[in-house]
This record gives C-alpha cells, structure tokens and sequence, in this order.
C-alpha cells in the first residue's frame, strides 16, 4: 500500500476483490511517518470525525470525437484547461510538504515516460529547476508561477486514504507475540507468461514447484496454521492477528518493540493468490453495517473464531523485510511524504505532477503530489491520500472518503501542445 499497491486504499481495498484469473494481484505498499497539521490524535482504532467543505465545482467539458484516441489515457478521454491557479493556491503545511515531495520527484520525472501523454520528460526541466531552491515559506507561489491547470475527463474526484501501521512486535517469539510475521520464502517464483505466449504479454502468475508441476502457493489459512514454519523465514512476531491482518492490507508498517525501539517493515512479495475484501464479505453477510476499517476491526475482535475464519477468506498473504533508509518508497521510487503523496493512476495522471484537490471533506484539501499507484486506484480523478503514521493518520485514513473535483497542474506551455482545433 507500496512499490506494488502502494498506495493501496484501504477501505476500498478492503472492500474490493482483485482480479481473477491467477494473475498476481496487487498488494499493498507502506509509506513513510509525518507530522500533523491539526491538534487531537483520535483513540487507537477509532474514525476521526469528517471536516465538512464546498468542492470548487467540475468544469464544463467538451469530449474528443476522434475514434482513434486511446480512451485509457488522460490525453486520449480528454482535458479541458483550467482556470488560473493563483487564486486556487492554499498557502501552509500541505503547500509546503508538496513542494518537499515535488523536489524529490524530479530527478526521475525529467526521464521518466509518461504514460497518461500529457507531458515529456522536458517539459519539467523549468519547474524542477526551480524548485531546487524555492524557499519553502513561499511554496503556494511556486506552484502558481511554474503550473498551469487541467482537467482529465469530468473531473470528479474521488478520494481514499492510506497510511503507516504501527502495530506491537517482537524480533523474537516471546510470551505475548506468537503471530509470525513471515520474509518472502526461497521457493515462491514469478512465472512471466509473456514469455510463452505473445497474448500474454505483461501478465505474471505466482507459485511453486511441486514435483514436475507449477501449482499455486499456499494460501493464507495453509500458512496461518504453519504451513512455513520450522525454515527460519520468521522475520519477527506480532502480538495481534487482527492488527497483523490489516498492516499486510497496507503492505508496511512500524513494529512497536518490547524495548521501545522500532523495526520498520515493508513489502517483499505476496503469494499470489487472489485479494479478497473482507469488508464487501462482511456487508453482504449483515454483520456490518458502514463497513469502515474501524466496524470490520471491532466486528473481528468480538468475534475471534469466527474472525480468523473470515480473515482465511483472503487466501492473498504478504511477506515482508526490513526496511532502513529514508522511508518506504512509492512507484516512483522515492520515499512517499505523509499529507502531500497521492497515489494515482499512471494512465490519468502523470507520476511526480501535482494535484490539486476541493473534496467535500476539508482535511485533504489543497495541493498532493503523485508518486504511487494502487491495485484500487483506477482511472481517472482516483486518487489515495497517504496520511503518515499514528493515531491521527489511522484515524483520518480509516475513515476517508471524500468526492469533489480535481485538477492535474503540469508545467506552463505543455498544455498548448495537448489542445484540439
């Protein structure tokens, strides 16, 4: 929720299934911690109350008629210039974190392929330029100076949140921590089909030899009852399984040590097997009513036997290592920032671009900048908001759900380029 899901949604990932088909699903991605920019951390667990707001409101749009247009891109679905963006610029925490996110996007964005069309490399030499030494006192300024706005598509947002369990643990098995917590096992294989079939190009499948087969790895119920244990793959041990469930949704997270120290962990493969959302199980079988991380947890806590049984449901079990260094890295490959990374779809939006977002909840308002993806976060004006670590990060990212309207801001003069007789 982060190289692979990264980003990953996770009330949407809870509620939605990954594709079928013994392609390897999506997992998710952890982020890295950050500071608050409002006072009073909610209680462990609970949902932090929605900030109500007016969404700035879409723009009328003028869809391309050219049947040779991709529709799976942001320049072929279409995009309508927006209005000037200097009066749209909120000033404080969020600018100023995304002009942080923005430099450290840079090197890459300038050779990276754009895969919505939008942009070339090039077109941010100026902006990057800039930002290298843009004092962060005025970071509103900046992206009024070096950005102009667009719209993709009808410009409807949608936005989710995600952020940096913080879970007990243990490096050893001990009295209180005897969930294992597991590295990626020698034997588990990607098989590229790609290379087998050109209709297969681009899809992988993930498992195991067995004899003379390739058959699918075991499932998350096989290696909950000790499928892998006794071949030293435990990396540590935590003390809850509820807790351990949703920190492999995210895909990372800080393990809280007996000594106070902190071992941070993320992502190192996933079994293949296909995601399943527990919550949308949960809905459909009436024992949830909002289906909020919060409601799925304390539904599993009050009821242990039947609860492990639903977490069994997702067959999908990720593995993790140690992380050390500057933080869990998005898909752009570089450390994701808590209240200023997105993750967003490649297709719509381009990779280390800014966002600015007017939802009908005040918290994630403001500037973001796109440096993940995730397996829920598709199409167009999807967006998954990374809110750090803490209390007030799971409060937040629990709960978040909010709708309004998006801008994509790219560097000046690239706009003319994508514009239409």
């Amino acid at each position: 929720m982060m190289r692979r899901q990264s980003g990953a949604a996770l009330l949407a990932a809870l509620l939605l299934s990954a594709c079928a088909g013994g392609v390897i699903p999506p997992s998710a991605g952890g982020p890295a911690p950050g500071r608050p920019t409002s006072p009073g951390p909610p209680s462990p667990g609970s949902a932090t109350r929605p900030v109500p707001a007016t969404p700035r409101p879409t723009l009328p749009i003028d869809l391309p008629t050219d049947p040779a247009l991709d529709r799976g891109t942001a320049a072929g679905m279409g995009v309508t210039r927006g209005p000037d963006i200097a009066s749209l610029m909120p000033s404080g925490d969020r600018s100023r974190l995304a002009l942080t996110a923005f430099r450290l996007s840079c090197p890459t964005l300038m050779r990276r392929a754009d895969a919505s069309g939008l942009t070339r490399g090039a077109d941010w030499n100026n902006a990057c330029a800039a930002a290298s030494s843009w004092p962060e006192a005025s970071a509103s300024e900046f992206f009024a100076r070096y950005f102009e706005a667009v719209q993709v598509g009808d410009g409807a947002a949608f936005v989710t949140g995600y952020y940096e369990p913080e879970i007990a643990g243990s490096r050893t098995r001990q009295p209180g921590y005897a969930v294992p917590i597991y590295r990626r096992p020698t034997d588990l294989i990607d098989a590229d089909l790609g290379q087998f079939s050109d209709s297969l190009k681009g899809r992988t499948i993930r498992g195991k030899v067995k004899g003379s087969k390739f058959v699918p790895y075991d499932d998350r119920s096989q290696i909950v009852a000790g499928s892998l244990a006794g071949r030293g793959l435990e990396l540590a041990w935590a003390a809850d399984p509820v807790e351990f469930f949703f920190l492999q949704v995210q895909g990372s997270g800080r393990l809280n040590l007996p000594d106070g120290s902190v071992m941070r962990i993320g992502y190192d493969g996933q079994n293949g097997r296909d995601y399943t959302g527990i919550g949308k199980l949960m809905k459909d079988r009436g024992l949830i009513q909002a289906g909020s991380m919060q409601d799925i947890m304390q539904y599993l806590r009050a009821n242990p036997v039947d609860g492990a049984e639903i977490m069994n449901e997702n067959r999908s079990f990720v593995f993790f290592r140690e992380l050390t260094g500057a933080g869990p890295l998005g898909a752009l490959g570089v450390p994701v920032t808590a209240e200023a990374t997105v993750a967003a779809d490649p297709k719509f939006v381009p990779l280390g671009a800014p966002v600015l977002l007017s939802l009908d909840r005040a918290e994630p308002n403001g500037i973001w900048i796109a440096q993940d993806t995730g397996g829920a976060i598709k199409g167009a004006n999807r967006f998954d908001s990374f809110w750090g670590a803490g209390a007030r990060a799971r409060g937040i990212a629990g709960g978040m759900s909010a709708r309004g309207s998006a801008l994509i801001l790219l560097p000046i003069g690239s706009t003319a380029r994508l514009s239409r007789p």
